[in-house]
């Protein structure tokens, strides 16, 4: 590891070496001689003056690429592709002359970076279904324990530790519906020319409509797609960089949704993520338990939102058949997003995996807050002994805001069971309030949504993809 130059911290400390791989140098470079073999197989095929041979010499050198040559020549020629066709035909004499034959730079260029964010994609779709396994088993382990739920992070009526996962599984459920169409709709450039026009084409097959109309097919079934673009110009259209990030944007949301439940929930104490044996949570106060996982997925996400729109800006401003500013911006743009939403995802595995819950905790704030929400039943139960129900919602109302002063001003525990058996009104003893008392009598459906969701929603998917799942992360720092 260089320390005398910047490095990046997504693949220092982020990234997974399977996304890097696939956005390094060495996969880049390694397409562009398969799109090179696929073009003049293609051209073979079709009826241009190609040889077996020489098609057999393309083939023969398409991994051991002559890094140093193409280095050299790009010194001279200032041009990244020309510079690798030069390498290429150093290494293949006698096909030189037809590599590269009709295309343009896009061709290498566009049709490449098709081809890797689709890997890519197919990467980050593998992890996440991870993700919302891991979420699912902890969704249906805990999904009869209550627990209090919040609005405008106020006590509210009690959910579940499940049913609020299944919340959190549910938004990863629609990214994996949002990222699944849009791997569907991932087309190549193919071999456009210039300008979009196919013009050069028109030149090698002698005007041939037939003949030109079958070279974006041919080459996108050589390269494992099912079509090409339908028309462009120079380039496919940069909106499609926009989709793709997008997607990445909406995994980041719900893992930010997620981490950020998770670090109220351990400033509660209730749920907490894993926390190594020799973990340091604070430099200088030795007994803290830092979400620092969580927040690092929150801080990752921050980033793969704000750079979803580098190609949104890139897309709206491109000009008529194409313009160059857009190359060094996607050169930073996708890489980038794809490598933190890798780290994020690792992480959201990692996190989840190993979650703690405190049902002593989470018991402890729930009754302290339980004889609030009660009030309507033991209302009901005091109706149903003979009393009136404009009296009686009265009395709690004024003996609630009673017990509400004690624990806010006071700071003594809730005491509104005892208030309201003092009052003869109710006919309540204390022993029968208390028997009230029971959490699973005020969580609804929560245990039955969250069985129903997992058997009619997420099963499906896991089922569909489980030559994905059982993926462990391992986090460097």
């Amino acid at each position: 590891m260089s320390t005398d130059c910047y490095s990046s911290p997504l693949s220092e400390r982020y990234a997974s070496k399977e996304m890097q791989y696939i956005f390094s140098q060495d996969k880049k470079f390694r397409t562009w001689r398969r799109l090179w073999v696929a073009l003049a197989e293609t051209e073979k095929e079709l009826g241009l003056d190609i040889t077996d041979e020489q098609i057999e010499e393309l083939k023969a050198h398409l991994d051991d690429i002559n890094y140093d040559v193409a280095r050299e020549r790009e010194k001279e020629v200032r041009h990244d592709v020309m510079s690798h066709v030069y390498a290429y035909g150093v290494q293949c004499p006698k096909a030189k002359g037809i590599i590269h034959l009709g295309a343009t730079s896009c061709y290498v260029g566009d049709n490449t970076d098709v081809i890797i964010m689709t890997e890519a994609l197919k990467l980050v779709k593998k992890k996440l279904v991870n993700v919302m396994s891991k979420l699912a088993e902890f969704a249906d382990k805990y999904k009869d324990q209550p627990t209090l739920a919040f609005t405008h992070f106020q006590p509210a009526q009690p959910t579940t530790v499940g049913k609020r996962a299944s919340l959190w599984l549910n938004e990863f459920a629609i990214d994996y519906e949002d990222l699944n169409y849009v791997l569907s709709t991932m087309k190549l450039l193919g071999s456009k020319g210039t300008t979009g026009t196919q013009a050069s084409f028109m030149e090698l097959f002698g005007g041939d409509n037939d003949k030109i109309d079958k070279i974006d097919p041919m080459i996108a079934k050589k390269m494992g797609f099912e079509s090409c673009v339908p028309v462009s110009g120079q380039t496919y259209s940069r909106k499609n960089d926009t989709r793709v990030l997008n997607v990445l944007a909406g995994i980041a949301a719900s893992a930010t949704k997620m981490s950020n439940d998770i670090r109220l929930l351990q400033h509660l104490k209730e749920v907490e993520e894993p926390f190594e044996k020799k973990q340091i949570g604070s430099s200088a106060m030795a007994y803290k338990r830092n979400p620092m996982r969580s927040e690092r997925i929150a801080s990752l996400s921050r980033y793969v939102i704000v750079d979803a729109l580098n190609p949104a800006i890139t897309s709206a401003t491109q000009w008529f058949e194409r313009t160059l500013d857009d190359s060094a911006n996607k050169r930073l743009s996708v890489p980038e997003g794809f490598l933190a939403i890798d780290g994020i995802l690792d992480l959201c595995i990692n996190v989840v995996d190993g979650l703690v819950v405190y049902p002593k905790v989470i018991e402890k704030h729930m009754m302290a807050e339980l004889p609030f929400m009660a009030t309507e039943n033991i209302m009901m139960d005091a109706v149903k002994a003979g009393g009136d129900r404009q009296e009686l919602h009265e009395k709690i109302r004024t003996l609630s805001m009673e017990a509400g002063k004690a624990v806010k001003e006071e700071g003594k525990d809730n005491n509104l069971l005892e208030l309201i058996a003092q009052d003869e009104g109710f006919g309540l003893s204390l022993e029968e309030l208390k028997e009230s008392m029971d959490p699973s009598k005020y969580i609804g459906r929560s245990a039955r949504q969250v069985t129903v969701y997992l058997r009619d929603v997420i099963n499906p998917i896991l089922k569909e993809n489980e030559d994905l799942l059982g993926l462990t992360s391992e986090i460097n720092v």
